[in-house]
């Protein structure tokens, strides 16, 4: 995959018919436990948000955990102890504790759409936490993954069953800790697996339907398209002599899965609010960076170093707006929690949280 100049980056944005006149950008002020540094491969700024003494994750990148609109973020971190669900102010650049979790998950924190309460997993219970009056109340037990769904509803696995809290049947079995509901219709991705192979399959929630299947073999990393209509993930493609990162994109039927573009040894990327930029972390050990890609023009450029021992776990995602990407990484010492502001490279979108 070949890479661009940053200035060749923004004449590909023009070419491809996005804005030029860009805001300036506004970097995250230096406040609270926030350092900001230049990073040594392509001198771009970066905010280290949260000190490497104490371990801090992300949630899942497909989760809902960034309001742009109250400019905060909610994170998992293990600095009271045991790991607990936090809520960041990225004015002040301080942290706050939104509930005591003696078995948290923390991959499982999700926002509701209004921004009120954040949902979580704490030793298999699912939990809704006021952000306010940080008031925990449970919503169901032996759950093993969760994914809200239009009108209020949840759809969950658990004992290996995919299940709609609502209803009195599973709606299907045998089904690994995964689901992830179909934006604008009422179908949920769920996944299987034997040994390193996955499966990526669409079910419909009222059970009427036969699930289809969407994706095979070593994938990873899926996400819905905007509007539901088709699934993007990350395929492992063996080639001579190595192995090629691709993006792969299936329609929601199952027909027609093709290649969106290849990437430079993708171990993990999150698609932007429209599907026209992917931010990719390379498991390169040559190269260990974040790296922006042009859906358009197949292009990519590399943002700054990640550097973490576990490239997959890197977890680049854009923020709502795609105005930053946010990831972690633990080359400081414990994973860490890292900004970069990319409004001057990245044509924003809409955001309304």
């Amino acid at each position: 995959m070949d890479r661009v100049s940053r200035r060749g980056w923004l004449a590909l944005l023009a070419a491809g018919g996005w804005a030029q006149t860009f805001k300036s950008a506004k970097p995250l002020p230096a406040a609270g436990e926030f350092v900001p540094f230049i990073d040594p491969t392509t001198e771009t700024r970066v905010v280290r948000l949260t000190g490497p003494a104490h371990a801090s994750w992300l949630p899942a990148a497909s989760n809902r955990f960034v309001s742009v609109k109250d400019r905060f973020l909610v994170f998992s971190s293990d600095r009271s102890g045991r790991a607990a669900p936090f809520k960041l102010d990225l004015h002040a650049g301080l942290a706050r504790q939104l509930a005591e979790t003696p078995a948290l998950k923390p991959l499982s924190l999700c926002l509701d759409e209004k921004q009120r309460v954040l949902w979580a997993i704490d030793g298999g219970v699912l939990k809704e936490i006021s952000l306010g009056s940080r008031r925990v109340v449970t919503i169901a037990e032996d759950v093993d993954a969760f994914s809200s769904v239009s009108g209020g509803e949840f759809a969950v696995v658990r004992r290996g069953r995919l299940e709609l809290l609502s209803a009195a049947k599973p709606i299907v079995e045998e089904v690994a800790p995964f689901c992830l509901a179909q934006p604008g219709a009422r179908g949920c991705l769920y996944l299987r697996e034997t040994g390193a192979e996955r499966e990526y399959w669409l079910a419909a929630l009222d059970g009427q339907s036969n699930p289809v299947l969407l994706a095979k073999g070593n994938v990873s990393d899926p996400y819905w398209a905007p509007g539901g209509k088709s699934l993007l993930f990350l395929r492992q493609v063996p080639g001579p002599g190595a192995v090629v990162s691709e993006i792969r994109e299936v329609a929601a039927d199952g027909t027609g899965e093709r290649a969106v573009a290849p990437t430079s040894q993708f171990a993990a990327f999150a698609p932007n609010a429209d599907a026209s930029v992917f931010v990719g972390a390379s498991r390169s050990k040559a190269q260990p960076t974040i790296i922006l890609l042009v859906r358009s023009v197949k292009r990519e450029l590399t943002l700054c170093e990640h550097r973490a021992k576990q490239p997959a776990r890197v977890s680049p995602v854009f923020s709502p707006d795609s105005r930053r990407v946010y990831f972690e990484s633990d080359h400081e010492g414990k994973s860490a929690l890292y900004s970069v502001n990319v409004e001057m490279l990245v044509e924003p979108t809409a955001a309304n949280f």
